[in-house]
């Protein structure tokens, strides 16, 4: 379902602990640079993996969001078979939601996430707030989520009366470690124990926040080269909130590494609106077109930004062009 007060405000639910599932992105299309005969077998393999251990350890599953790569799945035997895998867990799955399962600012009808909750395969969360409390083993525990794109709270004291913890899920640019442009630190929130990080999809080491732990366990899904080295895995939260991994099913060698090293640019290199359309040229060219979600070309521009220390408005007007040229193609 889509959750308003339902989940939260009913009698706990009783499980042996939480088990956080990292951003899936389940899609039809193959990243570009992944080598996979199957896909998306892979992503469902490890989807299937988490199912097992939820239910052997009866953990309740957690979804960190992008559940989905694209807001709207077009294979609907895709659907079908998640939809199997998502009724399999003993206990219906709690979605954050993040930005890949959204259209448009907030979830709605047209998305593929809602179609599932609507369904009842999964719970998801529209709207920061209390989404549910478990009786982890005697110690109640409430969980909250703030989908993308929403504010984070800085103080959630009060939201669930006669809870022992509070968790709190995110999906959100935040800046663990060195951080990137446009990320920002994470921040203390007042009355949560546990805040877990979704959408940035490396791993980072728990950081203490006054009396908060953030924590990003990164992706379940390696879609792009730079996480080469990221170990896929679930990770367990126990009724104390310790945090224990559990290492999903994968293979090292998945990524394509053929160009992938690029010269850098000459300093009298043409700006970067005619850097793209020589990009576009040179997808044709060099057959980067078989990529089926245009990855090689988001890299090629990606890096370009960044040697040029191009301006942020530019780069998503760019990003914009891309994404309405790769859904063109797909369609």
């Amino acid at each position: 379902m889509i959750l308003g007060s339902e989940r939260w405000e009913a009698a706990p639910l009783a499980c042996a602990g939480l088990l956080l599932v990292g951003d899936p992105h389940v899609s039809s299309r193959k990243p570009g640079r992944r080598k996979d005969p199957d896909w998306p077998g892979p992503i469902l393999a490890k989807l299937e993996h988490c199912v097992a251990l939820a239910n052997a350890r009866d953990l309740a599953p957690v979804l960190l969001g992008d559940l989905f790569e694209h807001p709207v799945e077009p294979d609907e035997s895709l659907k079908a078979r998640l939809v199997r895998i998502l009724k399999a867990f003993r206990h219906r799955p709690l979605a954050n939601v993040g930005n890949h399962d959204i259209r448009h600012a907030r979830l709605s009808d047209g998305d593929s996430l809602a179609v599932l909750a609507l369904s009842d395969v999964l719970d998801a969360v529209p709207e920061s707030g209390p989404a549910a409390r478990f009786d982890l083993g005697g110690r109640v525990v409430g969980v909250g989520a703030t989908p993308y794109g929403q504010a984070i709270p800085a103080d959630v004291r009060g939201l669930f009366p006669g809870t022992q913890a509070i968790v709190w899920l995110t999906h959100h640019d935040l800046a663990f470690g060195a951080g990137y442009p446009g990320a920002v630190p994470p921040h203390a929130i007042a009355g949560c124990a546990l805040a877990v990080n979704g959408h940035v999809h490396k791993r980072h080491r728990p950081v203490g926040i006054g009396g908060t732990l953030w924590f990003n366990p990164g992706t379940i899904t390696r879609g792009s080269v730079d996480l080469l080295a990221h170990e896929p895995a679930a990770w367990i939260v126990a009724p104390d909130l310790s945090l224990k991994p559990e290492p999903l099913p994968h293979r090292p060698d998945v990524f394509d590494l053929t160009g992938r090293q690029v010269a850098p640019a000459r300093p009298e290199a043409a700006p970067v609106e005619s850097a793209f359309v020589s990009l576009l040229r040179a997808e044709t060219a060099t057959d980067l077109a078989r990529s089926d979600d245009g990855a090689l070309i988001r890299e090629e521009i990606e890096a370009k930004f960044a040697r040029d220390g191009t301006p942020e408005p530019v780069r998503a007007a760019i990003r914009s062009l891309v994404e309405e040229a790769v859904a063109r193609r797909a369609g």
